[in-house]
Parts: structure tokens; C-alpha cells; sequence
């Protein structure tokens, strides 16, 4: 078989019996083939047989394979992706999980569509991420990637505070709610959607940013080039301490006072899809939109 990729990576949904069994399908069926694959370590344990020398960290994964394969839900293509996004990786996903916005390849009959990638048939296509940033007194404190959204909240539930943003160091807005979203198009289908943000198609070079129950009606979601920096500087009010969470995994403190600074991150993630594939059609299944009329 002519292929685009010689040496395949599979990271996994842990403790998942699902997951386990899609696992080990994709290593023996891929085997077979003929490549070499490498299976992250935290999953290695679930499939049987499996070669010690297969093992690898995931960041020694990104740093060698060519395609990496994710099964789970959008959750774990989200813990990849920031990791996965250091490198020249391309990167598809079988759904073990709820929604599956990003991972395309049905569990139980993925061989054929993915045999179609292997060959070199399938659609590329690259998805931002954003770099996050925390600043207390102009020092840097700590920083992470998103591929969704990056939040800004109280570390309690239900509890305003106020801050400010700006865009490109133009004033833009002062607000007292429950947080800011700031998203990706990737995560505009994700939690910005709930809290009424709009949909970002994938190829837009853009950002929203998404209030979270502000405290007047006037405030509403904002669309911005993605290529803009924003900084969000928390009022020196707000009693409590705060967080700025990144795709709903990491989470990074933030005191009043201190200043959040999210760009577009030098890094993109490379996803790859069957050639049967269709955003559209994605969002009219996920989101449970209508049928044609005629």
C-alpha cells in the first residue's frame, strides 16, 4: 500500500472498556499492515499482547510518528492536541465518547475509512490554539494551550466578578458576570455554544468572546480576528480567588489584580478526515438540525 505514513500512534481513553477493545482492534489490524505503531503508556495495559517496545510517552509519540489516532471522546482529543500540536503530527480520532465533534471514525466499522486515510485519501486541515497567559506586577506566573476555549471564572459557582478587556491594548469593555469565554471556531460548538455563543466555522481566523451571565442585558458575545491579543485585567474588587481554565482540563490560579493575556499560539493542530467527510453534516447530526425538505 502507498501511504503518507510509515510509523502510527494510538492514545487512548483509560480505563474504558470501549476504548480497550477499539484499541487493540486498531493495533492488530495496523499490524498487520505492515506499519510500526506505537501505543501511548497509560493505555498500553489494556491491550494484550502487546510489545513492551511499543510503549512511549505521548510526547515521545508525537516526536516520532507520522499519525496519531486517538479513541475517545472530544475530551481526550483535547489532552492530545495540546501536546500533540508541538509537532508535525497528523491527528484522527474514533469516537468512544458522547458528541464526538472531533473524532470522526465510527468504533465498530473504522477499517474501511481508515484504510481510504492510509492511502493518502483524506481532507487536512489546521485548527488554531490559543496561548494563555497569567501575569501578576508584569511577571509572567503561568501559561498553558486550548484548543476550545480558554474561561475565565470564580473558583466558586454562581459568583460575579468584575474585570476589564482590552484588544490590542484598546479598551474595549468593563464587565461584572459570572466569567468571560474566550473560544476557538474548533470550541465554538463546545461550551461557548451553551452559553449562547455563535458557531465558528473551522477555516475563520477568529476568536469570540462569549460572556457568562453578565449582570446587563446589553452585553452580548463579541467576534474577533484571531490574530488580535487579548488582556483581561481583574478589577482589584473581586474578593475571591479566580481561575482562567483551559478546555475545561487545566486550570491555572488567578488573583484580583492580575492580568490574563490570551493570543493565537505559534502551534496549530493538523486533523485529518475520511474524505466522506463534512462539517455540515457534522453539525446537523451533533446539533439535531432538520432534514431537506425537498
Amino acid at each position: 500500500m502507498t501511504t503518507p505514513f510509515k510509523t502510527i500512534g494510538l492514545i487512548g481513553k483509560p480505563s474504558h472498556e470501549g476504548a480497550a477493545l477499539t484499541l487493540q482492534r486498531l493495533y492488530t489490524f495496523l499490524q498487520a499492515l505492515g506499519y510500526t505503531v506505537l501505543v501511548e503508556a497509560r493505555v498500553g495495559a489494556q491491550i494484550s499482547n502487546i510489545d513492551n517496545n511499543s510503549l512511549t510517552e505521548l510526547v515521545e509519540l508525537g516526536n516520532q510518528c507520522d499519525l496519531a489516532i486517538v479513541v475517545g471522546g472530544d475530551g481526550n482529543m483535547l489532552g492530545a492536541a495540546r501536546v500533540l500540536a508541538r509537532f508535525d503530527v497528523a491527528v484522527i480520532g474514533v469516537n468512544r465518547g458522547n458528541l464526538g465533534f472531533l473524532t470522526d471514525l465510527n468504533p465498530d466499522g473504522f477499517e474501511a475509512s481508515l484504510e481510504e486515510v492510509l492511502r493518502g485519501e483524506f481532507i487536512s486541515e489546521s485548527r488554531f490554539l490559543l496561548e494563555v497567559e497569567v501575569y501578576r506586577h508584569a511577571e509572567l506566573k503561568s501559561a498553558n494551550l486550548a484548543v476550545n476555549e480558554a474561561v475565565l471564572h470564580a473558583d466558586k459557582v454562581a459568583h460575579m466578578i468584575e474585570f476589564e478587556a482590552f484588544i490590542n491594548g484598546e479598551f474595549v469593555f468593563s464587565q461584572r458576570s459570572d466569567g468571560l469565554i474566550v473560544s476557538t471556531p474548533t470550541g465554538s460548538t463546545a461550551y461557548s455554544l451553551s452559553g449562547g455563543g455563535p458557531i465558528l466555522t473551522p477555516q475563520l481566523n477568529a476568536m469570540a468572546l462569549v460572556p457568562m451571565f453578565p449582570h446587563t442585558l446589553s452585553s452580548r458575545p463579541l467576534v474577533v480576528d484571531a490574530n488580535n491579543e487579548i488582556r483581561l485585567k481583574l478589577s482589584l474588587e473581586n474578593t475571591d480567588s479566580l481561575q482562567v481554565s483551559c478546555d475545561s482540563h487545566v486550570v491555572l490560579a488567578v488573583l484580583p489584580g492580575d492580568e490574563v493575556v490570551i493570543k493565537k499560539a505559534d502551534k496549530s493542530l493538523r486533523l485529518i478526515h475520511p474524505k466522506s467527510y463534512s462539517y455540515y453534516n457534522v453539525l446537523r447530526q451533533k446539533l439535531n438540525w432538520g432534514s431537506r425538505l425537498y
